[in-house]
């Protein structure tokens, strides 16, 4: 009797569909909880780092703004390539260059080399993951799962991984506070960045454990299998793989004699194509509109991330280091815990209707964190928005490895990171400037009006789109994109829509062809 209720509970919960995703789910959900426990450091101390260095509230602005737009390029630059340089090559230098800008941030004071480190290498100034980290990760795990278990698997990689940052910033406040009495402030924040460091080699080190699954090669292989594509024929599966693909220098396992097995087959070389390009019309067409609205909430993001919301609190109630961490560990954790029940919610009412109806919420509270005049109906108000903040995030990735195809989600995902980014990085220059006029109450005015336009806009444009494997009311209906939609787009040219009705295997052979 006990067993079948647990497994109806872990069924529910999505622990059963990430068991069955296998071992590199948990190497990348650990891998971020690592990068996001770290994270909590930055998000904690930064601001209040920069004030102890005595750097204007409108220069505090100004370097996060250019250190996101760094960002931006980096993640632009490497996830973009990442399928022909591999995944985990990107994942790994990037843990490299994490460990290198917190080495810096613990030896220098300069503002300038400060800023050189932040923006060409990768340090969290908003308390959320930066870098090509995520997007990567994302694709990974998209391309390990099915539409049955991809909300599940994304719900606990968003848990996990908030949970590491709660823990983090709460571990930070407690070091700040206990280390300050006996020692200089800013030699402490110099101490959590050396931390921050050794947190980024240890992360590289983790990445020497993906396996090939996790590489373009590996996700489409498998994905064939799964959908019978490749029948039997080990030879022809691997030359449609070929024509398919291009291909995967990842850097780490070289099989000996693949090249060999497909001498026999030549085909025309690429034509070079520009990375929007290679997101096929039907793609596109869905994901400029939800760039467009990405890209509004992310503008409310930048505006008021922890780490401002840290020094808006210090500096309006004066309080300690620890109760800051307290602030920021029990914010995060409250998030953790609601994205567990995301993936069973989406389930239930979908997967726009999950982002919508627990983001709108949490974007009303935002509007009203300057109002109490004293920090505990503060602070209740900032759990509130916490405790729904986070809903929408395994959701939102879902949504977008259902409407692109197989082959361009690194990219797309890789293009929504850039675009939230960017717009992120407009917003703490706002708050600057706002915060050096004595009008940092705006900030949060603006924040919660950003999202409120961000949530109705995904009810209004995207509430109808479909995302699962039922035929859609019409084969050519844009608003479908199942995957019936897919195969009839696997390339913009008119030619690859006429398919003669030969034997499925010839059928998909054709079409790799023309995908060339």
């Amino acid at each position: 009797m006990v067993i079948p209720i647990l497994s109806s509970v872990a069924g529910f919960l999505g622990i059963t569909s990430l068991r069955a995703t296998g071992r590199d789910a948990y190497i990348i959900i650990t891998l971020r909880s690592l990068r996001m426990f770290t994270s909590g450091i930055p998000s904690l101390i930064l601001a209040l780092f920069f004030a102890s260095l005595k750097f204007p509230d409108s220069r505090i602005g100004v370097f996060m703004t250019l250190t996101l737009l760094g960002d931006v390029l980096l993640s632009l630059l490497l996830t973009l390539v990442a399928d022909k340089l591999g995944r985990r090559r990107i994942l790994f230098g990037g843990s490299i260059m994490m460990a290198f800008s917190g080495v810096v941030f613990a030896l220098s004071e300069n503002f300038w080399i400060l800023l050189i480190a932040a923006v060409f290498g990768i340090i969290s100034v908003t308390g959320a993951d930066c870098g090509p980290f995520r997007a990567v990760e994302e694709s990974i795990l998209s391309g390990l799962t099915n539409e049955k278990t991809r909300s599940d698997v994304l719900a606990w990689y968003v848990t996990f991984t908030t949970m590491a940052g709660a823990v983090g910033a709460e571990l930070a406040g407690r070091v700040v506070h206990a280390l300050e009495k006996r020692h200089d402030v800013v030699k402490v924040y110099h101490a959590l960045f050396w931390a921050y460091a050794a947190f980024g080699m240890i992360g590289s080190i983790l990445c020497l454990g993906l396996s090939e699954r996790c590489e373009a090669a590996g996700e489409r292989r498998a994905e064939m299998q799964e959908r019978g594509r490749g029948g039997n024929d080990g030879e022809e599966e691997e030359v449609l793989l070929e024509a398919m693909t291009p291909s995967t220098t990842d850097g780490f396992d070289h099989e000996e004699g693949h090249a060999a097995r497909r001498t026999d087959i030549r085909v025309p070389p690429k034509k070079k194509q520009s990375y929007f390009s290679q997101i096929s019309k039907t793609t596109r067409s869905i994901m400029y509109k939800l760039w467009i609205l990405l890209a509004i909430d992310s503008l409310a993001d930048g505006m008021t991330p922890y780490s401002l919301i840290n020094y808006y609190v210090e500096q309006k109630f004066h309080v300690s280091k620890a109760t800051l961490g307290d602030i920021t560990s029990a914010s995060q954790f409250l998030c953790a815990v609601s994205a567990i029940f995301a993936g069973p919610l989406a389930k239930k009412i979908g997967l726009i209707n999950t982002m919508v109806f627990t983001h709108l919420p949490s974007s009303i509270a935002s509007a009203f964190i300057p109002m109490p005049k004293t920090v505990g109906p503060t602070i209740g108000i900032l759990l509130f928005r916490a405790a729904l903040n986070s809903m929408d995030q395994a959701p939102r990735t879902a949504f977008i490895a259902a409407v692109v195809k197989p082959e361009e989600r690194t990219g797309a995902m890789g293009i929504t990171s850039m675009v939230r980014t960017l717009a992120m990085s407009v917003g703490p220059s706002i708050t600057g400037l706002l915060s050096g006029n004595d009008v940092f109450w705006v900030a949060f005015l603006g924040t919660g009006t950003c999202r409120i336009i961000y949530d109705l806009g995904l009810w209004v444009l995207f509430s109808t789109v479909k995302v699962d494997n039922k035929p859609a009311a019409r084969e050519d209906d844009l608003n479908s994109v199942d995957d019936e939609a897919w195969n009839g787009l696997l390339s913009d040219s008119d030619g690859d829509s006429v398919l003669s009705n030969e034997s499925r295997k010839s059928k998909n052979f054709g079409r790799a062809q023309n995908r060339i």
